[in-house]
């Protein structure tokens, strides 16, 4: 049975999933508004990980970081970095590589969900209330600047997912 702090997590990651699904429904338009709602949603749960679950679990840890967070980090960069321009198929292609292999490093045996619920234990629902009552992030307007691509592609170089998305997408 998962812990509070992963069923709410894993909740959110069905839900963006679902919202990804719909604005990608028709291959040859990218419907706005529920990808909209999948930006505004995927840079709040970045956010929420980044700024509560991942410092709460390295205070909870003896204040050493734990071994997955640098490596989810790189994947937040990367995927953050995806959110800047006008999707396109290919973006979305990439987010989604990256989503299956992320969400599973968060939500599989072992994963931070699991750990976070681990080392949080009592104070596990003080941890979900903290994630609920994180506030939205401002999304910009799609930047579409000819530097935006470029950043892009070393963001996901760094995070290992260069093979995602190549110089003409």
């Amino acid at each position: 049975m998962h812990g509070p702090i992963h069923r709410m997590l894993s909740g959110d990651h069905a839900r963006l999933d679902e919202l990804l699904k719909r604005a990608a429904a028709d291959p040859a338009h990218i419907a706005s508004q529920p990808y909209r709602e999948f930006r505004r949603g995927l840079l709040r749960h970045i956010a929420m990980e980044e700024k509560v679950l991942l410092p709460a679990a390295q205070r909870l840890n003896g204040e050493q970081p734990l071994e997955v967070a640098a490596r989810l980090r790189l994947d937040h960069g990367a995927m953050a970095a995806l959110l800047v321009p006008t999707p396109t198929p290919a973006v979305i292609a990439a987010l989604r590589a990256i989503l299956v292999i992320h969400n599973q490093l968060e939500e599989g045996a072992g994963g931070l969900y699991e750990t976070c619920d681990l080392l949080a234990g009592a104070q596990a629902e003080q941890i979900v209330a903290q994630l609920r009552n994180a506030p939205d992030v401002p999304a910009a307007p799609f930047n579409d600047s000819p530097k935006v691509m470029p950043a892009a592609r070393r963001a996901l170089a760094r995070a290992g997912y260069e093979h995602l998305l190549s110089e003409g997408e």
